[in-house]
């Protein structure tokens, strides 16, 4: 009986240093793996002269990889407000970066960064700022645009129409929306014919199913004079939206403004994406989750889904035991929303009582 009870007390010793460590760890380093925003594969060049100085093209590339993140999370409206963000602010919210590739070619050196900024400080800039950011996730989507001439009483559609030819040609990094354009269909041109008088109304699900693609954009663009009206039919994870939208004076059988129309369809629905994913800083709850720590593989697995979740603000342990850890979850949303977004990721809570039990 001794030799167990001695056994025992070794046994609560070893438990209490262990816990001493991980509380050492835990403390000492805060949020290891911080959520970040990350720019890959930022290039920039500049002419090898005598007064050239490395230090201010790694800071160039810093401002650039600031403003391509701005451009991918925020509305056309709001990217202004921080088009004079100053270098030592940039700087100070930069977590790591890294040089992929340096060289000189021909007098010109030529540098490619990769940039990762701290989440929690950006959304805290944007709150200052008084702005709704949206997160920056990229979708692939099935994009048909139709020309509806009303004066000649005709349509354009695949390669006899100019926006279908080059909706592609200037895509940008921060651009979110990726478009897969249909084919040259014999039936599906027979089909749109067809359907000429009612393309307000008729689906195309015959022509959207081929692409196993489930969002979606139809551009039905009218064109009379120079006035020109684009009816959009936007289908985002399921939910459909009908918008109209209209431009004066742009006459789109001249390229130059053709390709004017292109780059403000692509803004108005890369806008629209956005909203559909924004980040309300302003509201941030508190949730206390328990965990069982029995099994450190699952105590890592969970950790890694709360770094990965781009709605979570921050989180930490504010205390733990021989059984279990107790987290404080900091989350841009509701509870439901959280609950919802933890289901998809397959786990489930007891939340019956202030202190949410991972089940």
């Amino acid at each position: 009986m001794k030799f167990n009870i001695k056994l025992f007390n070794y046994k609560r010793l070893y438990i209490h240093f262990c816990l001493l460590a991980l509380l050492n760890i835990f403390f000492s380093t805060g949020n290891i793996q911080a959520k970040t925003f990350s720019i890959n594969d930022l290039e920039i060049s500049t002419p090898f002269e005598t007064n050239f100085d490395k230090n201010k093209i790694i800071d160039e590339g810093f401002a650039q990889a600031f403003n391509r993140l701005v451009l991918s999370i925020l509305q056309t409206q709001d990217q202004k407000k921080l088009s004079k963000t100053p270098i030592g602010l940039i700087k100070s919210m930069i977590e790591t970066f890294s040089i992929q590739e340096e060289k000189f070619i021909n007098e010109v050196y030529y540098l490619s960064l990769n940039v990762s900024f701290n989440k929690k400080k950006i959304l805290n800039l944007m709150e200052k700022k008084n702005i709704f950011p949206s997160l920056p996730v990229e979708k692939k989507i099935f994009f048909l645009p139709i020309i509806v001439d009303k004066n000649k009483d005709e349509i354009s559609i695949f390669s006899e129409n100019y926006i279908f030819n080059n909706w592609n040609s200037n895509n940008q990094k921060y651009h979110l929306l990726r478009y897969v354009l249909p084919t040259e269909d014999l039936d599906d041109f027979n089909l749109i014919k067809r359907y000429s008088k009612i393309l307000e109304s008729y689906n195309f699900s015959e022509i959207i199913k081929k692409y196993n693609l489930d969002d979606y954009i139809i551009s039905i663009i009218y064109k009379e004079n120079n006035a020109i009206k684009v009816l959009s039919k936007i289908n985002f994870n399921q939910e459909e939206d009908l918008k109209n939208i209209s431009f004066q004076n742009l006459n789109i059988d001249n390229y130059k403004e053709a390709d004017k129309l292109i780059e403000s369809l692509k803004s108005i629905y890369e806008n629209y994406w956005k909203s559909k994913n924004e980040i309300n800083t302003s509201v941030k709850i508190s949730l206390t989750i328990s965990i069982n720590n029995s099994d450190n593989s699952e105590i890592s697995k969970f950790e890694e889904i709360l770094d990965n979740t781009d709605l979570i603000y921050d989180y930490h342990i504010y205390k733990f035991n021989n059984k279990d850890n107790y987290y404080k979850v900091i989350f841009n949303g509701s509870p439901d929303y959280f609950l919802k977004i933890m289901k998809n990721k397959n786990y489930e809570f007891d939340i019956r009582n202030q202190i949410w039990i991972v089940r």
